[in-house]
């Protein structure tokens, strides 16, 4: 096995002011080809893919099944496409092997032959390894799992540096793309709330933008017990469907299925019915003494994460009335005539 690569020897041309010989491809040189699918629409072959969520939340127990169920050639959850087991290189940086990984591939029913890792008592692993290359070439690995990509980055590279990080991601990209393989690196998100759900992951928006497919893993606020995966970027097709699947105590984990939820009521934790039925507790409860002003409602409504579309589908369901007293507009409960609120 080779030694890992030094970053400071990973220098753009440019910056040494060498002198490349121009080549020009005409686009009538390049030959189409079709994108090869993992599991369409979510993981393409020969690209990366990006799969974020909240510590715990399941995205690398999910992983793991899915590598079970891979190695055994197995389907996976809405897909019938015909398979053969293939081989998985998985790296981890949180979990141990003995007690951790294997335990919950055993608990998928893997092949664990099919499975290999690349030895790291010597030498931490990053993006840049040779070794990287290496594996993939000794194996016939069709998907490479890293975990989690702050780990795997390199020690020397800053996540939030736009040009570091371009440079790890186009490197392992080409990997990918040479040998057919996907390329699965999972993240965590940040904890800043509200904006798109692209800029909640961890270091440099270039990430998100280096991926084919990015996905996010979350439970339900009012049902932990189920998580979603969701997708938040499909650049290659239409973005897929929520898929659901339960992590429990007492059965472990179990595939549901398709799942009716949009990316910001995952990160929310909150269902669209559960967050309907948040929205008419909301109303119920800022209305119970008497009128309230409309755009406080909204505004108060905005900061529990209930959206307009939402909060007034509540008020047509509790039948809420608005009346409008000079310039703003009132809202108050059916009967409850128009008693000033103290909220």
């Amino acid at each position: 096995m080779g030694q890992p690569m030094c970053y400071d020897n990973i220098i753009p041309p440019y910056a040494e002011n060498v002198k490349l010989a121009l080549k020009i491809i005409g686009m009538d040189e390049i030959r189409a080809e079709k994108v090869e699918w993992l599991w369409y629409p979510y993981i393409p072959f020969g690209k990366i893919t990006i799969i974020e969520g909240d510590p715990g939340g399941g995205k690398t127990t999910l992983m793991l099944q899915f590598a079970a169920l891979l190695s055994k050639g197995e389907k996976l959850s809405e897909d019938s496409s015909p398979r053969e087991s293939i081989r998985i290189i998985y790296q981890t940086a949180e979990d141990g092997l003995a007690d951790t990984s294997k335990p919950r591939l055993e608990s998928g029913g893997a092949d664990c032959s099919q499975i290999k890792v690349i030895d790291e008592s010597e030498a931490p692993l990053d993006m840049l390894d040779e070794r990287l290359e290496q594996a993939i070439i000794q194996t016939g690995a069709r998907l490479v799992i890293l975990d989690p990509i702050r780990a795997y980055v390199g020690s020397r590279v800053d996540i939030n540096r736009a040009n570091e990080v371009r440079t790890v991601m186009s490197t392992i990209g080409r990997l990918a793309e040479k040998y057919k393989a996907a390329v699965v690196l999972i993240g965590h998100l940040n904890r800043s709330f509200g904006g798109k759900s692209s800029y909640r992951g961890l270091g440099s928006i270039d990430f998100q933008a280096s991926a084919r497919s990015v996905l996010i893993v979350g439970k339900l606020r009012d049902d932990p017990q189920i998580r979603i995966m969701a997708q938040d970027k499909s650049s290659l097709a239409p973005e897929g469907v929520p898929i659901a699947f339960e992590l429990s105590k007492e059965s472990g984990f179990r595939w549901i299925g398709k799942y009716d939820i949009s990316i910001d009521e995952l990160l929310s934790g909150f269902s669209h019915e559960s967050k309907s039925e948040l929205a008419e507790k909301f109303l119920r409860e800022s209305l119970a003494n008497g009128k309230v002003a409309q755009s406080e409602l909204v505004e108060k409504a905005r900061f529990m994460g209930i959206s307009k579309r939402v909060l007034y589908g509540a008020k047509k369901a509790l039948g809420v009335i608005s009346k409008k007293e000079g310039t703003p507009w009132f809202w108050y409960l059916p009967n409850e005539g128009c008693k000033v609120a103290d909220i």
